[in-house]
Parts: C-alpha cells; sequence; structure tokens
C-alpha cells in the first residue's frame, strides 16, 4: 500500500445515526489506536476532533465498552491521554486496555490527570520501574492495607496455629498490588488462632480470617491517625452518606378505568404507581368545579389540569396534567387516560396584562434589529464602496437604504424605551440641571426652523433658575421631543405660547397645542404627519412621541398630561433647592394670552 488513506475515507463520511457514529467511533479507535496513522496533520487534528464529537453523542459506558473490545489495536499514547480526559470509566478502560511499552509509559504517566493515574494501579503488567514512578508521584493502592500479621498456608496454619516473635512473619501478597511494608507481629496473642473447622476446608478458612484481619488493621490504622480519612478507602460498613432527593421535573404515566396510576416512568414509578388521578373526595359537590374531575366524567381531554400529589420530596407538590383519554380498538370502551405530569411554572406576581406585552414587544424587536442592522451594514459596504468601487447611482440607493435604516432603527428603540418605561423596568438616569436655560436654547434653535414660515413658539421671559431633580441628557431628551413634536405640526403664520412656571415642589411648562393637534380627541394617540421634514415627530408621529414624553416625566416623578387646547408638562424639582417658590403652590392653569398672574 502506497498511500494509507483510511483515515480520510472514515472522516469523509458523516455519522447520520446512532448506530453510524458507533460505527465510526470503532474506526477511529483502531486507526488513532496504532502508532503510524498518517503524516497529514490537518487531517490528524479533524480526526481526533470527530472523535471527541462523537464522544459527546456516544454513552460513556458504551464507550469503555468498546474500548474493551480485544479486536483492536491500542499502542498510541497520544490516544491514552486524550481518552484519560473523559469520564471515569472510559479512562479505566483505556488505561487498562493500552499496550504500551517501558519508554510510552513514563513519557504517559505524567501527561495523565490526577484522577486518572489511579487506574495504573489496576494492572498487573506494569514494569518495575514504572511502578517506582507510581510510588514517587504517591500513587497508592485503593483497597485495605496488608494486615499487622501475617496468615500462613493452610497446611502450615493447622500445624502451626502461631508464629513465635523470633521468627520473620510470613506475609500474603495483596490481592491488589499493595505496596506498603507488611508491620512486624508485636501481639501474637491476639491473632485468631486458626482450628480445624467442620463445614469449611483449611484454605477457606485462612481466607477469611486474612479478610477478618484486614478490616480490623484498617480501623486500627485509620482511628490511630495512620491513615487519612479524606484519603482512605471507604468499605460499605458505616451509612451511606445523605443525599437530597432531586425534585421530578415531569414524567408520563398511564392510568386504569378507575383513574389509578398503573404505569409511570422509571423514575418516578415507585412514588406514583397506584395514585388516583382524581381523589375520592372530588367526586362529590366539588366534582363540577374541578376540571380533571370533569374531564374525567365526561371522558374528555384534560388540558391544564391542576393537581397535588403527596408522598416522597421527588413527586410532592403541585402539578399540571396534560392527558388524553384511551378506548378500546375493538369495543370502544374506556380504558383510562395516557399523558404527562409537569411542574407549574413560576408565578409572575407582578406582571400585569400590560407588562407581559410589553415584554412580548422587546423580545420581538430585539429579532428584528438582526435584519436591519444586516441591510444596513451590506448598504454601508456598497456606499462606501469597500469591496470595490460601485456606480454613483448604486452607491444612493445604498445611502438612501442606510438612511431608511438607521430611522427604523431609532424608531425600535423608541418603542422599546417607551415598553420599559410603561414597564419600571428602566430607570433614568439620576442627577440635576437647569431648566430654564435649556428650554430657552432649544426655543432659539427651532426658532431658525420655523422663522421661514412666519410660525415659531412665544416664550415668556424666565430669569430665575430652575433646578430640577433630573439629569440634563435625559432633560434635554424630553423637552426636544416635547417641543420638536409640536413645532413640526405648525402651520404657516402659527405661533405657539409657552409659560415656564416654578412652583414650591415642581415646574411646569405650559404648551399650545398646534390647530392639527386641537381637533384630536386624544393627542397621545394622534396620528398627524409633521407639515416640514426639517422636524421629525418620531418614527410613529405625534401621538406616539407625545406618549414616550409622558413615560418619561412619569418615571422621574412628574407628568404630561392635556388639557383642552394644551399640554402641561411637570417636573419634581430639585430637593435641595433652598430658594423659595415664587408663585407658591396655588398657581392655577394660566389662561391664553395672561403673562403676568398673581404673585408676580
Amino acid at each position: 500500500m502506497f498511500f494509507d488513506d483510511r483515515l480520510a475515507t472514515v472522516l469523509r463520511h458523516r455519522a447520520a445515526g446512532e448506530q453510524a457514529a458507533r460505527t465510526q467511533f470503532r474506526q477511529l479507535l483502531d486507526l488513532l489506536g496504532n502508532r503510524k496513522y498518517g503524516r497529514d496533520e490537518s487531517l490528524i487534528a479533524a480526526a481526533w476532533l470527530r472523535l471527541g464529537a462523537l464522544g459527546e453523542i456516544i454513552p460513556a459506558a458504551e464507550r469503555a465498552k468498546m474500548i474493551r473490545e480485544p479486536g483492536w489495536r491500542f499502542r498510541s499514547t497520544e490516544l491514552a491521554a486524550h481518552l484519560a480526559e473523559d469520564e471515569p470509566e472510559v479512562a479505566a478502560a483505556a488505561l487498562s486496555r493500552a499496550n504500551l511499552d517501558a519508554e510510552d509509559w513514563e513519557e504517559l504517566i505524567p501527561r495523565l490527570p490526577v484522577r486518572a493515574r489511579g487506574f495504573m494501579r489496576l494492572r498487573r503488567d506494569l514494569p518495575p520501574e514504572i511502578k517506582r514512578i507510581l510510588d514517587q508521584l504517591g500513587i497508592l493502592d485503593r483497597g485495605l492495607p496488608q494486615p499487622a500479621s501475617a496468615v500462613p498456608e493452610a497446611n502450615e496454619a493447622i500445624e502451626a496455629p502461631a508464629a513465635t516473635p523470633a521468627e520473620p512473619a510470613l506475609t500474603e501478597r495483596d490481592p491488589v498490588g499493595s505496596t506498603e511494608e507488611p508491620l512486624e507481629l508485636t501481639e501474637p496473642e491476639q491473632l485468631p488462632q486458626p482450628t480445624r473447622p467442620t463445614a469449611t476446608t483449611g484454605e477457606e478458612k485462612s481466607e477469611i480470617a486474612a479478610l477478618v484481619e484486614r478490616i480490623a488493621q484498617f480501623r486500627r490504622d485509620r482511628d490511630s491517625g495512620v491513615l487519612p480519612h479524606d484519603n482512605s478507602p471507604r468499605l460499605p460498613l458505616e451509612e451511606e452518606p445523605h443525599v437530597r432527593p432531586k425534585q421530578a421535573a415531569g414524567f408520563g404515566f398511564v392510568t386504569d378505568a378507575a383513574g389509578r396510576i398503573e404505569w409511570a416512568e422509571p423514575e418516578v414509578a415507585p412514588m406514583v404507581i397506584g395514585k388516583r388521578l382524581m381523589p375520592l373526595r372530588r367526586l362529590g359537590a366539588q366534582a363540577s368545579r374541578d376540571r380533571i374531575a370533569r374531564a374525567f366524567t365526561a371522558q374528555q381531554p384534560i388540558e391544564a389540569g391542576t393537581i397535588t400529589l403527596e408522598g416522597a420530596p421527588a413527586i410532592a407538590g403541585e402539578w399540571i396534567v396534560d392527558a388524553q383519554p384511551r378506548f378500546g380498538g375493538g369495543s370502544g370502551r374506556f380504558h383510562g387516560y395516557a399523558g404527562r405530569f409537569r411542574r407549574p411554572a413560576p408565578l409572575q406576581d407582578e406582571l400585569s396584562g400590560a407588562a407581559r406585552e410589553a415584554d412580548r414587544i422587546r423580545q420581538l424587536l430585539h429579532e428584528l434589529r438582526t435584519p436591519v442592522n444586516a441591510l444596513q451594514g451590506f448598504s454601508e459596504v456598497i456606499q462606501q464602496q469597500l469591496f470595490g468601487p460601485a456606480p454613483h447611482e448604486y452607491r444612493a440607493l445604498a445611502a438612501s437604504i442606510a438612511g431608511d435604516a438607521a430611522r427604523i432603527l431609532a424608531g425600535f428603540d423608541e418603542l422599546e424605551r417607551l415598553a420599559k418605561l410603561e414597564t419600571r423596568v428602566l430607570q433614568l438616569e439620576p442627577g440635576t440641571c437647569d431648566l430654564a436655560p435649556l428650554i430657552t436654547r432649544m426655543v432659539d434653535q427651532l426658532q431658525h426652523v420655523l422663522s421661514p414660515r412666519m410660525a415659531g413658539f412665544d416664550l415668556e421671559p424666565v430669569e430665575d433658575p430652575i433646578p430640577i431633580a433630573m439629569a440634563e441628557e435625559e432633560a434635554e431628551a424630553l423637552s426636544w421631543r416635547v417641543l420638536a413634536t409640536l413645532a413640526g405640526l405648525c402651520t404657516a403664520g402659527e405661533a405657539l405660547e409657552l409659560i415656564l412656571r416654578r412652583e414650591r415642589r415642581v415646574t411646569r411648562l405650559w404648551c399650545e397645542l398646534p390647530s392639527q393637534l386641537v381637533a384630536e380627541e386624544d393627542v397621545f394617540a394622534a396620528k398627524a404627519k409633521p407639515t416640514s421634514r426639517g422636524l421629525s415627530a418620531g418614527f410613529f408621529g405625534a401621538g406616539f412621541s407625545l406618549r414616550l414624553a409622558r413615560a418619561e416625566s412619569r418615571a422621574a416623578g412628574g407628568d404630561l398630561v392635556h388639557e383642552d387646547d394644551r399640554i402641561c408638562l411637570t417636573l419634581p424639582l430639585d430637593p435641595a433647592a433652598t430658594r423659595p417658590s415664587i408663585n407658591g403652590d396655588q398657581i392655577a392653569r394660566p389662561a391664553v394670552g395672561q403673562h403676568e398672574t398673581a404673585g408676580n
């Protein structure tokens, strides 16, 4: 064979099913277990990745069984190191199956995980130098220690029941390969004196006596501190550690015609078989009010029925039942129900219907942003000619698409912000700022856009500062949203009056509505479009922008209300401000055209 393409042939096929995955796992074990599996590094790396991917599909017990099969060669240290990283049963099977030389073992053992090195003591064919390496690394036997006394052979035990202290103690080799030195015999009178048994042979009695002595020696060493409790082997003679049972999340079941569970999934079968799907106490007056009882009486499907089970902690508590009735194929007789128990979902006490709807909107917007972002990115690539020259017409179309995508994303941001504010998920940034110069500056900016149409705002001068409990960025965005929305709906020659007043604890901004909004019954649901493209009321129109401004003001501790032909924006003052109010709390809504109020 001039070219070894077996590895490429195996990797060319995809494991479509479970049987194919097991077959390919065996093939990769056979190829990677040999030291000569090719020279193509990329192909070898792909083979290791495929072996790891198949290991996630095949259960650990089946992989360990395939590794123990004698029909393949295991002479690769790389494969042994790879399998030693897997589950304990897989690592134990690999290290007991590997057929390596002494040099390979010396190279492999330092690379093994600490938990996998202990499996090396299970082998009986390791060279002496490898055992010395394990001793240096502190890898001890996971078995009982050698007893302080040795039990002689059966025939010698009968003739010489006890050894003298002057004689050397005979030892019996530890069946698991213990490396501990046997302790000298100090108290021979305490040793069990073997006698000729009546029902067992001398050899069987010798083995039993050796086991009893090893258990006693193990207990003495543990109590005296020779063996640490953490690393000592455990015997099935003491109580098992208490493990808290895991609560079942759901299980399938089948009932008989009387509603008694006669089959369930094996994990919970001993705990639920025999329980009634419909307790007897519900057969009376409460049966008409119980969903399960009504369905059972009419032999109809059970949908989202509630039931409380009592018993083991794994099945105790509230359950939701979904089941279908079973009928005989020939006779049509009712045979019971087949369905599933499931745990109820955690209750969301604080989410009302509007809050759940807002949460669904946020999830929908998250899904819609992905394609819009992709459109914007590709259009910017064409417009900026990042991948090569493009005609000017295409660049113009790409620029238009990028602008539309940006406006759509801005609309998504407004929708998400409104949903978060109305459900109190989003909190405005805390801070303080002076509202008076902020409103004056915005009115001046809007005046340049409205002056060509002989329109604008008529703002009453404000000389005193108005510190509000709101961050400057948040207050600027809120004020611009209100003023720009009104300015965009102004018609030619229309002037809107603005009155800013500071009261004892709040400040109020009265804004006259443009003629397009005066006719609206609810300005927060208006669909009026701006008359000028220079000022935008937002992607969803004036009503949505005002509704968002109302949510922002309420989040700040204020409000935005509509009264007749005006709207009033209320914001709380900064509590740290000590300047007394100018107009007092008795200031009511100012009349149209009234610039001087009582108290000024």
